[in-house]
């Protein structure tokens, strides 16, 4: 049978030796509690990827001849703490072989472990979050390992700086650094904020994206909607001023829950990861 490529570019781009890029598929939900279906995530995803033309107009570029590893889907623990040592096991030897480490979720308990590998690998790392929920709960449900608890670690071991943010619980509020954060209803109705959030950022960041950072209005397809979200254009300018001026070593979009007869999510979805590697590979 013949191996699945990544938007169905020729194999000859797909090879994993002289491939610049690597994309993991991680189908969990293990620990969601209201909406499920973001372990449907990275199929749909990669269904939208192989319907999207890969011809960048902004860029006048086709940043998949750079070289696109599609792995195959991770068999995850149903354990969210081992599945998360899976990710990180994975992610690291990625690092090792130089590779732009990018993944697929799944919900957002699977970035912990792609944090946990980035910041082994890189001196003075930031982590950038968009997101609509801060997720910085020390445990949720009795693991640290919850979709809740997706950037707790990140809080404490790296520079955090979270945008979008709109909803949280109580508990969290300990763990949040004001100076860090950029609530939606601060920057919504702004044009002048992308560069103050790239400003808070050290050189090398890892970048993870909770869908539901849009507004439902353009990204319904989410475990947990949230009204007042940001849009399209805006959250592109924040991504190509990060690329211009950061060195972005990994990223991963996640909570991607698809709806029957609703495929404009998986296609942002989609879109998106390809508008990220342009920016970051056709400087």
């Amino acid at each position: 049978m013949e191996k699945r490529t990544y938007a169905g570019i020729p194999e000859e781009y797909s090879l994993f030796d002289p491939a610049k890029i690597v994309l993991l598929p991680v189908p969990y939900d293990g620990t969601s509690t209201w909406g499920k279906g973001a372990d449907k995530g990275p199929e749909a995803f990669l269904e939208a990827s192989e319907n999207m033309e890969i011809y960048d107009l902004e860029s006048d570029t086709e940043v998949y001849k750079k070289g696109i590893w599609l792995d195959e889907p991770l068999k995850c623990s149903d354990d969210p703490e081992k599945m998360a040592m899976q990710v990180k096991e994975k992610a690291s030897f990625f690092y090792e072989k130089e590779k732009l480490f990018t993944m697929i979720g799944g919900e957002h308990s699977v970035s912990i472990g792609a944090i946990m590998a980035a910041n082994e690998k890189f001196k003075d790392l930031s982590v950038l979050q968009l997101d609509a929920h801060s997720d910085l709960r020390p445990e949720y449900h009795g693991s640290e390992f919850n979709h809740a608890c997706a950037l707790h670690w990140a809080s404490k071991n790296t520079n955090l700086v979270q945008v979008g943010i709109r909803s949280m619980d109580i508990s969290e509020k300990p763990y949040i650094n004001k100076s860090k954060i950029f609530y939606a209803e601060n920057i919504a109705l702004r044009n002048d904020w992308q560069q103050e959030v790239v400003d808070k950022l050290t050189e090398n960041v890892y970048l993870t994206i909770d869908l539901d950072y849009f507004d439902p209005s353009i990204m319904p397809s989410t475990g947990t909607p949230e009204p007042g979200g940001l849009f399209w254009y805006e959250t592109l300018d924040l991504l190509k001023r990060l690329a211009a001026q950061k060195n972005i070593i990994g990223f991963d979009i996640v909570e991607l829950a698809p709806q029957e007869n609703n495929p404009a999510s998986d296609f942002l979805a989609a879109k998106l990861y390809y508008k990220i590697l342009t920016y970051i590979l056709e400087k």
